[in-house]
């Protein structure tokens, strides 16, 4: 199983609502850089791919940029637990083939990050626009979670 955490592009401080807040220029410049990255990443095989994003505006746009049909989870929004997040991606019992990109927010991804590298209810700065792969593998009769990728808008 692979999945992509994918922390939404630089948005406004400010708005009506925290939902509401839109990407900024910048923001719309770094969710375009990632997605033709990863697009380039996967060779174009978006049908293998299941994309969910959280229902804040910031996320929508992010992830609209991918340029692919997505799923809005709101058990993914603003503030939602690791446990929401793993259980909306199916990680890990999703089955061997299975390939999840979750479009939303810190701190959330940050500590789903945490939780897959080595198990723990730390938490890690996910930078904005960044992306985290992980994928499962088996060895010696043991799934192990492997970090295949990280990279930020600066890095691409």
């Amino acid at each position: 199983m692979e999945l992509v955490l994918w922390r939404h592009a630089e948005a406004e401080d400010e708005a009506a609502t925290d939902h509401l807040r839109n990407l900024t220029p910048k923001g719309r410049r770094q969710a375009k850089k990632m997605a033709d990255w990863f697009a380039g990443q996967i060779g174009g095989q978006w049908a293998d791919w299941m994309l969910i994003a959280s229902p804040a505006n910031r996320a929508q746009q992010t992830a609209e940029a991918l340029g692919q049909p997505f799923v809005t989870e709101p058990q993914i929004a603003p503030d939602a637990s690791v446990e929401a997040v793993l259980k909306a991606a199916g990680w890990p019992s999703g089955g061997a083939g299975r390939k999840i990109m979750v479009v939303g927010h810190q701190p959330t991804l940050g500590m789903v990050a945490a939780q897959l590298l080595d198990g723990s209810s730390g938490y890690l700065s996910v930078k904005k626009g960044a992306m985290w792969w992980f994928e499962t593998r088996h060895r010696q009769a043991a799934m192990q979670t492997v970090l295949k990728a990280m990279v930020t808008p600066e890095t691409v």
